[in-house]
């Protein structure tokens, strides 16, 4: 439960993921994480949002393979990199069995299934500034709990009090709050292996979209990008990007172009970015 400039800058990780089985804590993953969801032996899926440098995260562990995938999405804000943002992201039910996921400023449908050791129902619904510490349907509403300013003991000089306070409405207004946007992708100054996939980054509900690129690498470098438009773990090629020595690449997906999820792969070992720009 920390995020400040020494993890963001990868020579500190106060965060951590981790499963215990009855005997022993295993570590997960080093990053912060807070969130989590599930529905028991219904679904046998659980759920854990965090994030990192590169993007927001969504991690999933299924039966009967016991196993942890992760999966990447969209920061819709960067004013929720700190450490207060472990506090809140949250994954919750509401009606009709489907749950509503809040995380880095935007709003998620997640399906509570997984098929094949994959999850499937991953959309963004929008984008919003609220802090929002909870929320819940209720007597056939959604209920938000707002947390939105604070006045930090006098350091916050613009707020005289706490502006919380409840939301009441329903869970399709939640499509009319703003646009789902936002910035991420697999890679941010990662070292990346030749011929290892990056992780799966979220593609479908966004109208514009673009991919940059960049590596150190003293020789050329082309950058495989995969697409899984099925969602469910096969990827195809997309196209190849070159990119020249120590240099920079882009490409604009034609308006409206869509897949469930996209990936990256280098063909060389280098340092790199893949970073992905959805409005």
């Amino acid at each position: 439960n920390e995020y400040n400039e020494n993890d963001w800058k990868g020579t500190r990780s106060q965060g951590r993921l981790a499963e215990y089985d009855g005997k022993i804590w295993t570590i997960i993953d080093r990053k912060p994480f807070i969130g989590f969801g599930g529905r028991g032996t219904f679904c046998e899926t659980i759920f854990a949002n965090g994030w990192d440098q590169a993007s927001a995260i969504l991690k999933v562990w299924t039966k009967p393979d016991n196993k942890w995938t992760t999966y990447r999405l969209p920061k819709a804000s960067h004013c929720f990199d700190h450490k207060w943002q472990t506090e809140w992201p949250r994954i919750r039910e509401v009606e009709h069995e489907r749950f509503l996921m809040d995380h880095h400023g935007m709003f998620y449908e997640l399906s509570p299934w997984a098929y094949g050791g994959r999850i499937w129902g991953v959309r963004p619904i929008s984008t919003h500034l609220w802090v929002l510490g909870d929320f819940c349907s209720y007597r056939g509403m959604l209920v938000l709990g707002a947390d939105n300013a604070s006045p930090s003991n006098g350091e916050n000089p613009t707020t005289a009090e706490p502006q919380s306070g409840l939301w009441m409405g329903k869970t399709d207004d939640l499509w009319n709050f703003g646009k789902p946007t936002g910035w991420g992708g697999p890679w941010w100054e990662t070292a990346v292996k030749a011929g290892e996939e990056s992780d799966p980054y979220l593609m479908t509900g966004f109208e514009h979209k673009c991919i940059h690129l960049t590596h150190n690498a003293p020789t050329p470098v082309t950058f495989d990008v995969q697409i899984d438009f099925m969602g469910h773990g096969k990827f195809s090629s997309y196209m190849k990007i070159k990119v020249d020595p120590n240099s920079y690449g882009q490409h604009t997906f034609p308006t409206g172009y869509s897949a469930h999820w996209v990936r990256v792969v280098s063909d060389t070992a280098c340092q790199a970015t893949a970073q992905l720009t959805y409005t």
